[in-house]
């Protein structure tokens, strides 16, 4: 049946609008909206062969997120990450830099079967069986740096009929309304989940945001600290120092926040991380040993850092770490209007002193009594020291030297990123210039 004939149903598309409507309200994940709405326009009679969709997000590590769904092998997702090297010949040739630099909302190719074509990636489609190509930018209103970017592909004999177009931008709207609700939600999420942790995070979105909210949890402690930063900082200057802070953490942080770990808050040059637990042995003794086993890694993490400074002709960074288990009270303290969600009690506070007797027996590990007995394995016994705030002495111990200290885990390797897509390129524009002029924005890319 020729397009032209085709015969789009309303009513079926409006089902697909009203579920998209119902889906922003039940508050549903970006990536439950997109396979929803491309799977019901598919059922509704639409020869969809593949859809693209990136959305701009604002998020410390990501600065957009991408979906492709084929109707021949379903949906994948990727998020991409913001990279400051050279931008790619590919996009400059891409249907979405033709969008931007022309001022355009919507582009569209017929896909001919002899010869190449104008774009790079509509070759790529050819042989993908594509007839025809509908490229578009949807901005989430106003000034908003945030937005929707994206291609309808078919491979119907006909390509797309008028109807179908006019199908396609009519739901577009619609998608996009669901997916600018579903992007705010994640945007709340990344940034509670990127400064407060992801259980504190996951708290506070679950209703704790009223000072005193909170609960009591058991968890193993790690608190670690940079010496002699003062120094560093005087000695490399601002912009070097804090570099030199995000490697140090990027370094010895990681491997407590991962396999049940979570850094609560980093404290200047230092961090405190958990492993909560229950009250009972078993549950203790595997947070114990799990925290153990991320202080190797972070170990060895630091001592490549470390050959790497000596290399570029800078020194060591030494460090301290404290290792406890106690309860610790959990929740939101500060003033009626300015609140931080942390842990705190005598649990803090003697971890806290255990990582300053780093200092004092000069090892860079110190655990207390009641960690090591849980933990188990072989430690060293440094002494009996008086903690501040505490009516007894606490036994100290060092962790005997172990073959997982001269392990690097593969997480320490710089991860590389292919060459950024096209929608990537896309979004990382659309993100820093405005609607309304887009032609700074092609400048900047162009330098």
């Amino acid at each position: 049946m020729s397009t032209t004939q085709f015969d789009v149903s309303t009513i079926l598309l409006d089902k697909v609008a009203d579920w998209l409507t119902q889906t922003s309200l039940a508050g549903e994940n970006l990536e439950t909206i997109v396979r929803g709405f491309c799977e019901r326009i598919a059922a509704a009679g639409l020869p969809i062969a593949r859809v693209n969709l990136s959305f701009s997000m604002l998020h410390p590590l990501y600065d957009a997120l991408g979906f492709t769904w084929k109707r021949s092998s379903g949906m994948s997702v990727e998020g991409y990450r913001h990279d400051p090297a050279g931008k790619p010949e590919r996009f400059l040739l891409s249907p979405y830099f033709y969008l931007l630099s022309n001022n355009l909302e919507h582009l569209r190719r017929r896909i001919d079967v002899d010869g190449p074509h104008e774009f790079p990636v509509l070759d790529e489609l050819k042989a993908e069986g594509v007839t025809d190509y509908l490229a578009f930018l949807q901005p989430f209103g106003g000034q908003s740096t945030q937005g929707m970017m994206g291609s309808w592909s078919t491979d119907g004999k006909e390509g797309f009929s008028d109807a179908m177009i006019a199908a396609l931008l009519r739901l577009q709207n619609h998608l996009a309304v669901a997916a600018k609700m579903a992007v705010l939600g994640k945007l709340a999420d990344n940034m509670l989940t990127t400064y407060l942790g992801g259980n504190a995070g996951k708290r506070v979105l679950n209703g704790q945001i009223r000072r005193g909210d909170g609960d009591t949890i058991r968890a193993a402690l790690v608190m670690g600290d940079m010496r002699e930063s003062t120094v560093l900082a005087e000695k490399e200057g601002r912009q070097a120092y804090i570099d030199t802070l995000n490697h140090f953490f990027d370094a010895i942080a990681a491997p407590f926040n991962r396999g049940g770990g979570e850094i609560l808050s980093f404290m200047g040059d230092g961090f405190l991380a958990v492993y909560p637990c229950g009250r009972h042995k078993d549950p203790s003794k595997i947070a114990c040993q799990t925290a153990l086993n991320a202080v190797f890694k972070a170990q060895a993490r630091v001592a490549e850092l470390n050959k790497e400074r000596r290399s570029d002709g800078l020194g060591d960074i030494r460090y301290g770490i404290g290792l406890h288990v106690g309860n610790v009270m959990f929740g939101n303290v500060g003033l009626k209007d300015r609140l931080t969600f942390s842990a705190f009690g005598s649990a803090v506070n003697e971890v806290q002193r255990l990582q300053g007797l780093t200092k004092k027996y000069s090892r860079e590990v110190i655990a207390s009594q009641a960690f090591a007995t849980y933990c188990g394995g072989d430690w060293v016994t440094l002494g009996e020291e008086k903690l501040r705030g505490v009516g007894q002495k606490v036994t100290v111990l060092l962790p005997k030297s172990s073959e997982q200290t001269a392990q690097l885990d593969d997480a320490y390797d710089q991860v590389t990123y292919d060459g950024l897509s096209d929608a990537e390129q896309v979004m990382l524009l659309h993100r820093d210039g405005k609607t309304q002029d887009r032609r700074p924005m092609i400048d900047k890319f162009m330098q």
